[in-house]
């Protein structure tokens, strides 16, 4: 499968995890991949030479997603790399799981910062350093749609990246740029099973059609699709990847 043959493709947060998954199906299919991280070099370095083992091309550059400077720096360096950038993947989050009578200024300051705010500022280099007819895939999250205790501010984060995207698309269609969200829903990672205990992840699994959770490949596969010119005609939309959870 070769579908993004020569397309440059950055993948924020892609040192680990869907992040991490998404760079790998995305090289599979013939693309060049920037592999972004914060503050995890190891993990990304190691992703970067798992591609490179399997015959893909990858480099990884260091940014916090949070801060301006360091993503127009990034986005710099991968221009000055490969020439340019076709795809922008906004996979970079945290989520902090309280009440919200419990959650602190830290707490939501954080989650504003890196899912909303690193979003709006990878979007913002984007407006004028994605090359002409490229896709930004952003992501959101199913909680969205399910009203669970506990998510209040992380939904919040997640429902402003949905409503830039949403905006995003209409401004920069003009120049053949499709932009879209998806919402993965509950997915087989580090991240997500830990601290679950196996009931818990049973029960979340139970919600949706197939009563299983979803491996981080099904969200892979759907990025692939929406980075392709095949989904050009796909712009501005939410797409719920939970296997009809929600």
């Amino acid at each position: 499968m070769s579908t993004l043959n020569n397309k440059v493709i950055l993948v924020t947060g892609a040192s680990r995890g869907i992040g991490a998954e998404v760079a790998h199906h995305l090289a599979a299919a013939g693309a060049k991949v920037i592999v972004n991280y914060a503050g995890g070099k190891e993990a990304a370095d190691q992703t970067v030479e798992s591609i490179k083992a399997k015959g893909g091309e990858a480099i990884a550059l260091q940014a916090d997603v949070s801060k301006a400077n360091e993503v127009a720096a990034m986005f710099d360096a991968a221009i000055d790399h490969y020439g340019r950038i076709d795809v922008l993947v906004n996979n970079a989050g945290v989520m902090i799981t309280k009440l919200l009578k419990d959650t602190t200024d830290e707490d939501f300051t954080r989650q504003f910062d890196i899912n909303v705010r690193g979003t709006f500022n990878t979007l913002r280099e984007a407006a004028t350093k994605l090359a002409d007819g490229g896709s930004i895939i952003n992501f959101s999250s199913t909680t969205t749609r399910t009203m669970m205790p506990t998510y209040s501010t992380y939904v919040a984060t997640k429902g402003a990246v949905e409503q830039l995207t949403r905006v995003f698309a209409k401004e920069v269609g003009a120049r053949g740029i499709n932009v879209n969200v998806v919402l993965p829903g509950p997915t087989n990672t580090e991240l997500f099973t830990k601290g679950k205990s196996q009931e818990l992840i049973d029960r979340l699994a139970s919600l949706n059609a197939f009563n299983r959770i979803g491996e981080p490949g099904d969200i892979a596969k759907v990025v692939v699709f929406l980075a392709s010119d095949d989904a050009k005609w796909i712009s501005g939309q939410s797409i719920g990847l939970n296997g009809a959870m929600a």
